[in-house]
């Protein structure tokens, strides 16, 4: 096959290609860890089927091997040499999955598994080569289905954006958290109508086209960086429109399956605008040629096999062998962790000496399915406390304490988060970290709820450092068990409401410590 130079480098002055069996050696060490990593791969490639948020996935890794093929002939300009110390990197991220792996955190295991094809590739072709393509190998970490975490922030900005050019037009809005009234009906800022679709395509497709159509690296950045921001606000002038649709027709326009096809007419107007306005600053020209291979006067003859740099075959072992320890590894202490002893939540209502009161809430947190589940209802002085204790082991993405989708309050339930901050409380003589939210529901009282997380012997508030200590608790071989703890009260005075989960901590938090840690060790 003929690969033409670039402008300034002769035909003569290419570097001999690689061996059959270099390129035979060098698809193994890149396909290997599809295999080594079969289970990461069958859950990115779950979120794909599962969520049409991530469905670009499918094809991030055609566009990445078609943007290579467009510079093949790189690998003549740079001849593939070893590169050792990238193997240190690749260890780091072997050893990044494994610790995402123990604390149950997916999008970590994904993205640093994705990556070892980037660290592979420096490993194998050099730093010349694999830097030419940096970014096709970079690209690759689009197909990770992440995102999910900007979701609240989003219907947040939204929600503000929404509500304050509703009342800039002049027309009275009633906000309670992301839902608010208008004169002429109700609306609701869901996952839906936060925009992450919009503003993950934005970012996959801009930045594809600022490599494809620009060389200078600020423009890359600045184009990209409108990639982001104008997503975001265009989502907001689509919950504005929609609203104001909806507003002015009395309700009969935009409110349904109208709404959401609108919203894509939209976005993809501001996407081509936005290319649109992009493209007058094309710079089509092509990049020029490296000096030391326009400067080349050596004229090389490839042998008729092809050649194999020195130490290739060493580092392609080395590359497999890194890639598979970690996999072992997990499988080792997945065993080590597992707990086959059943879940018995009983001894935390006995160990509770208070009588049992009626129900006061149809509030249910929307957390994934634990081992076990206690909620008792119980009266402290004037006020019902309910109690809730999940209580999670032998961790999977189907049964996981700490995860993007538990929330106190799903986005279409019938509660909604109003308020939520950090607090410090006391819990068996020990400060406790906690959050406080407000939730309410129409037709229903407000509620107050105290919530925080056990994990292997430790309170915290933080999802962060939850996850660390159930990975650590892991690596230690000690397992996953953990627990999440809601206190629920009506919210009618605060002041009251706050002293009465005071005061249930303070008289009754060491006896559900003391039943945790003693689960815990069953």
């Amino acid at each position: 096959m003929f690969l033409k130079p670039p402008p300034g480098v002769g035909a003569a002055h290419l570097s001999p290609p690689l061996s059959r069996h270099a390129a035979v050696l060098l698809a193994i060490a890149l396909l290997a860890p599809f295999a080594f990593y079969f289970g990461t791969v069958a859950s990115i490639v779950s979120v794909w089927n599962s969520s049409e948020t991530f469905a670009h996935g499918y094809v991030i890794l055609p566009i990445s091997l078609w943007l290579i093929w467009r510079r093949r002939v790189n690998f003549r300009l740079y001849p593939p040499s070893p590169y050792p110390p990238a193997l240190l990197l690749l260890a780091v991220l072997g050893a990044g999955w494994l610790a995402a792996r123990l604390g149950e955190v997916q999008v970590v295991a994904q993205y640093t598994f994705v990556a070892m094809f980037p660290a592979a590739a420096l490993a194998l072709l050099g730093r010349r080569l694999a830097g030419s393509l940096a970014f096709p190998l970079l690209f690759l970490l689009f197909a990770v289905p992440f995102g999910e975490v900007f979701v609240g922030p989003l219907i947040q900005f939204t929600a503000d954006f929404t509500v304050w050019a509703v009342r800039a037009t002049g027309i009275p809005v009633l906000r309670s958290g992301t839902r608010f009234e208008l004169p002429t009906g109700n609306w609701s800022v869901v996952e839906a109508c936060s925009g992450v679709r919009y503003l993950i395509s934005s970012i996959t497709l801009g930045s594809l086209y600022a490599y494809l159509t620009y060389r200078s690296t600020m423009k890359r950045a600045l184009f990209v960086g409108l990639s982001v921001i104008v997503p975001i606000v265009a989502n907001g002038l689509r919950a504005y429109m929609i609203v104001m649709i909806g507003h002015l027709s009395g309700m009969e326009l935009a409110t349904g399956v109208d709404h959401i096809i609108y919203g894509w007419l939209f976005f993809g107007l501001v996407m081509f605008l936005m290319f649109w306005i992009g493209s007058y600053w094309r710079e089509d020209g092509a990049e020029p040629a490296p000096a030391s291979a326009a400067c080349a006067d050596v004229h090389v003859t490839a042998p008729a096999g092809g050649t194999m740099p020195p130490r290739f075959a060493a580092t392609v072992a080395a590359v497999l062998a890194l890639c598979a320890v970690w996999p072992a590894a997990a499988w080792v202490g997945e065993r080590a962790n597992h707990n086959p002893a059943p879940v018995d939540l009983a001894p935390i209502a006995q160990a509770l000496a208070l009588p049992p009161a009626p129900e006061f809430t149809d509030w249910k947190p929307a957390y994934l399915a634990p081992r076990a589940r206690l909620h008792r209802v119980y009266r402290m002085g004037s006020l019902p406390v309910g109690l809730t204790v999940l209580y999670y082991r032998n961790q999977d993405k189907e049964t996981s304490l700490i995860s993007s989708l538990n929330r106190l309050a799903d986005y279409d339930d019938a509660w909604h988060e109003v308020e939520g901050a950090g607090r410090t409380e006391a819990l068996a003589g020990h400060p406790l970290a906690l959050r406080e939210t407000v939730l309410r529901a129409q037709g229903q009282g407000p509620l107050l709820v105290w919530s925080f997380k056990w994990i292997g012997g430790h309170y915290t508030s933080s999802d962060y450092v939850g996850k660390l200590r159930q990975a650590a608790s892991k690596a230690l071989l000690r397992g996953d068990d953990g627990a999440a703890v809601m206190l629920a009260v009506p919210y009618d005075d605060p002041e009251q409401a706050r002293a009465t989960l005071r005061r249930f901590l303070q008289d009754h938090g060491a006896a559900i410590d003391g039943a945790l840690d003693a689960q815990r060790a069953r």
